[in-house]
C-alpha cells in the first residue's frame, strides 16, 4: 500500500524517510527516525511498534540488516510486513514479507533503503533508486528524498492512487531555533497530488526554516539599507536600530530563522519588497 525511502545525508549527519500511499496519513504510521542514530519505515500492514524498537536497535550501534533481521523474526506477522531500514553507516536493509501485495519489493545500497508494495511493478522502485543515485550528495537531504518519491510517483506508484506522501528529516540540533532535531515533518494526508503538494509545501519550509547562504548575505549598509528601512517603515515598523525592526517584521512574517545581524538575506529582502 506504500512506497517510500529511508536515507541518510552524504555526511552521515542527518536521517529521514519519505513516504506516499493510497492510503490515509501515511505520514502518521510509516516513517520514524532519531538524529544521529537512524531511520525507518514500516508499511504493509505496518507494525508500529518497530519503530520504537528499531530505534532502540539501532542506539546500540546494531546494523541495519540486524535491526531487520531482529524485528521480523520476532513478529509471527512478518510474512504481511515491509520495512526498510539505515543506520549511522553502512547499507540500508530492507525486507518484503511472502504475503505483501504485489508488486511488493525492495532496492539497497549505501546509506538507503527503498521498498514498496502494491506497486504497478518494479520499475517504481529501479526509477527512485536512480533518482536517488543522480542526486547531488552534497545537496538537501530533504529534497533528495522528495525527488526519489516523486520518480516513484511518476513510474506509476501505488497501483490503486494516490492519497497521502510525507517527508521527516531529522539531525543533530538543526531544527526550529536550534532547540529541536527535527529539520522537516511534513504530510499530506489527504490530496488527489500528495507527491506535488508535499514539494509545494518542502519549497515553503525552505523559505521560512531554511538557513541562509552566508555567501549570499547583503550587508546592512548604504544603499541596502535604506531601500530596507523604507521598507519597513512603509509597513509600521520603525526603530532606530534597523536590525530590531528587521527581525520585529521578520517575527511576524515567520521569516525569523532567516536573520543575521548587520546583514539581510536575498530572499528576506524579496520577500519583504513584495509582501
Amino acid at each position: 500500500m506504500t512506497f517510500s525511502i529511508v536515507a541518510r545525508s552524504a555526511d552521515g549527519v542527518a536521517h529521514g524517510v519519505a513516504v506516499a500511499s493510497k492510503f490515509l496519513a501515511a505520514g502518521a504510521a510509516v516513517p520514524a527516525a532519531e538524529a544521529a542514530v537512524g531511520a525507518l519505515a514500516t508499511q504493509s500492514y505496518a507494525n508500529l511498534a518497530y519503530r520504537p524498537q528499531g530505534l532502540a536497535l539501532l542506539r546500540t550501534g546494531t546494523a541495519a540488516a540486524d535491526v531487520v533481521a531482529g524485528l521480523t523474526a520476532a513478529d509471527p506477522d512478518r510474512e504481511s510486513r515491509q520495512l526498510g531500514v539505515v543506520g549511522r553507516t553502512g547499507d540500508g536493509a530492507t525486507y518484503t514479507g511472502s504475503g505483501c501485495h504485489g508488486w511488493a519489493g525492495g532496492r539497497t545500497g549505501d546509506g538507503y533503503a527503498i521498498q514498496g508494495n502494491i506497486l504497478t511493478g518494479p520499475e517504481v522502485a529501479a526509477a527512485m533508486e536512480t533518482a536517488w543515485l543522480a542526486s547531488d550528495p552534497a545537496g538537501a537531504l530533504a529534497y533528495r528524498l522528495l525527488a526519489a518519491l516523486r520518480a516513484g510517483d511518476g513510474a506509476g506508484g501505488d497501483r490503486r492512487g494516490r492519497q497521502s506522501a510525507a517527508l521527516y528529516v531529522v539531525a543533530p540540533g538543526q531544527g526550529y531555533g536550534g532547540t529541536s532535531d527535527i529539520v522537516v515533518d511534513l504530510r499530506v494526508d489527504d490530496h488527489p497530488d500528495p507527491c506535488a503538494e508535499l514539494a509545494r509545501l518542502l519549497d515553503i519550509h525552505t523559505l521560512l526554516f531554511g538557513k541562509p547562504d552566508p555567501a549570499t548575505l547583503l550587508p546592512l549598509r548604504d544603499a541596502v539599507a535604506d531601500e530596507v528601512r523604507a521598507l519597513l517603515t512603509a509597513r509600521g515598523h520603525t526603530a532606530s536600530d534597523l536590525d530590531a525592526a528587521l527581525s520585529d517584521w521578520a517575527g511576524i512574517e515567520n521569516l525569523e530563522e532567516r536573520m543575521v545581524p548587520g546583514h539581510i538575506d536575498p530572499l528576506v529582502l524579496t520577500h519583504l519588497r513584495t509582501c
